[in-house]
């Protein structure tokens, strides 16, 4: 167990964690190692020193990642307002439809919808041609059989 630091594994292992964190911190801060020097004497200085390098890398690593997600979370919320959005908008086109289709359409609907099953596309684009809600409602406002 020959190092610089010191001979007592305990102690050997101290200083390998604070060359660690040395090395670690100056790669996070953007400094060369050799500007940030340790001296063997295991000093309080220097032990606080390194705690505050740590504390102020941890404070650093913690801003950025609150900072990522409140974006995040930005992001989300704009998604969820959207999507709200179109689901209201999703069940009004659902309620005006009902209201229009007469009852043997309804009929044929549930009867589908039971047996898993979804209605072909041409017996759809018989009945009427895709028109918006608004169109459709315009063109069977009038008195159903």
């Amino acid at each position: 167990m020959n190092s610089p630091c010191y001979s007592v594994a305990m102690d050997l292992g101290v200083c390998q964690l604070r060359n660690f964190s040395i090395s670690f911190l100056s790669s996070l801060l953007g400094t060369e190692t050799s500007s940030v020097k340790l001296d063997n004497s295991s000093s309080g200085a220097s032990v606080v020193a390194i705690d505050n390098k740590i504390e102020q890398a941890m404070d650093l690593v913690k801003s950025h990642l609150m900072y990522a997600v409140r974006e995040e979370v930005e992001v989300l919320k704009e998604q969820i307002k959207e999507l709200l959005e179109r689901n209201s908008q999703l069940e009004q086109e659902n309620n005006l439809l009902k209201n229009l289709a007469s009852p043997e359409q309804l009929a044929q609907f549930q009867a589908q919808v039971q047996s898993g099953s979804s209605p072909p596309s041409s017996a759809q684009g018989a009945q009427q041609p895709p028109a918006p809600s608004a169109q459709l409602a315009a063109q069977n406002s009038g008195p159903s059989a």
